[in-house]
């Protein structure tokens, strides 16, 4: 028993260092235009998100797909920061590191969208009308509609008060 007392004690030294660390994971991944920073734990949950000037630029589906790409890259990024704390204590190839990396889910990470590329405005030489495109003339707004046109006087209608008459004329 007193020659496992020193391997005993080495792993639970070892122990503790790795539960002090793993208190300190965390993972930042930012994504490649720089619109997206996501910080996430080591249980790989978002932490922190942060959107840089170009996020005002994207759509928001491309923003989303931005926030849930950079979050995953930090995700796998955490694990391996997990694994490597983790081998020491329990052996590198072990039947509880093999356990622990089945436990962890191998984060899809997907290939970042490219940023939308914004049109390129193109010049010509003034010159040179064969390059030229044809002026582009815009549309010529909608006609008003057509007013709508005034009833006829009903002859038998005695309702006027001035009997057809101006109120002018009037004595």
């Amino acid at each position: 028993m007193n020659a496992l007392s020193p391997e005993i004690a080495e792993i639970r030294q070892r122990a503790a260092e790795a539960q002090e660390r793993l208190k300190h994971v965390s993972a930042t991944a930012t994504s490649q235009d720089g619109a997206v920073t996501a910080t996430v734990n080591t249980a790989g949950a978002l932490q922190e998100l942060q959107f840089g000037s170009r996020a005002d630029e994207m759509p928001r589906a491309a923003l989303a797909a931005a926030v849930l790409a950079t979050a995953r890259r930090a995700q796998a990024q955490a694990a391996q920061q997990l694994t490597a704390i983790m081998a020491p204590v329990i052996g590198e190839h072990s039947d509880a590191m093999k356990f622990l990396e089945e436990q962890i889910p191998e984060p899809e990470v997907p290939e970042e969208p490219a940023p939308p590329s914004t049109p390129q405005p193109q010049f010509f030489d003034a010159q040179d009308d064969s390059a030229a495109p044809p002026p582009v003339r815009p549309a010529a707004p909608p006609a008003p509609p057509a007013r709508p046109a005034r009833p006829a006087a009903d002859p038998t209608d005695d309702d006027d008060y001035y009997s057809g008459g101006s109120f002018l004329g009037r004595n």
